[in-house]
């Protein structure tokens, strides 16, 4: 496996060889420095610690600095630990876009926006109960009934109610690699990627 740490840009759309217009999302993948290189031998599994973004370094722990310090870098703000890296990587080098080519199938991680306290119609697709007619009175968009009557006396649990919506981890698969700028560090992924504008996310292969 393959990955880089990202921070989404917005979207935008580019023409297809055929003629088809295709939407994309603009991600600045990179550069990261690989901050800690994990081996079998020592760790028990093997992985690379990568790291992105500068961090201000008064705002920054004793032990952060002593851990950059060993790869030679700055403090970071994001720290990722992708396993079983499929490129060889010494402490201290740097990972940029270079490692993705167009037309490849890559998967991006990323924590959906946040949607505060909604109801079961826009949370779970509840299709409302009923109509507007026969004196129902703002019932509409309720959730209907909750449990079992003649079973326990309470709500049983995993039934779907109002509540927190968004802010989730979510995956999506098998988005493909339309276009790559290694001069700006961009990435362009067909589709669109969880998140709001300037939120972190994980290209990985």
């Amino acid at each position: 496996m393959k990955g880089i740490i990202g921070k989404k840009i917005g979207m935008t759309s580019v023409f297809s060889p055929d003629g088809k217009q295709v939407a994309c999302t603009i991600i600045e993948a990179g550069p990261c420095v690989v901050t800690q290189v994990k081996t079998q031998e020592t760790d028990g599994y093997s992985s690379l610690q990568l790291a992105f973004g500068d961090k201000n370094e008064k705002h920054s722990i004793a032990a952060e600095k002593n851990h950059f310090a060993k790869s030679n870098t700055s403090p970071k703000k994001f720290v990722k630990e992708f396993r079983n890296f499929s490129i060889e990587k010494n402490l201290g080098e740097t990972i940029t876009v270079d490692i993705f080519a167009e037309g490849e199938n890559v998967d991006v991680v990323g924590t959906s926006k946040g949607k505060g306290f909604q109801g079961v119609v826009k949370r779970h697709g509840f299709s409302g109960v009923g109509g507007a007619s026969h004196g129902q009175h703002d019932r509409s968009r309720a959730p209907g009934s909750l449990g079992n009557s003649s079973d326990a006396s309470r709500v049983m649990k995993g039934v779907r109610m109002a509540g927190r919506m968004g802010g989730d981890r979510v995956k999506l698969k098998s988005l493909k690699v339309v276009k790559i700028f290694p001069d700006k560090n961009y990435i362009l992924v067909s589709g669109s990627v969880p998140g709001h504008n300037g939120s972190i996310v994980f290209v990985q292969k």
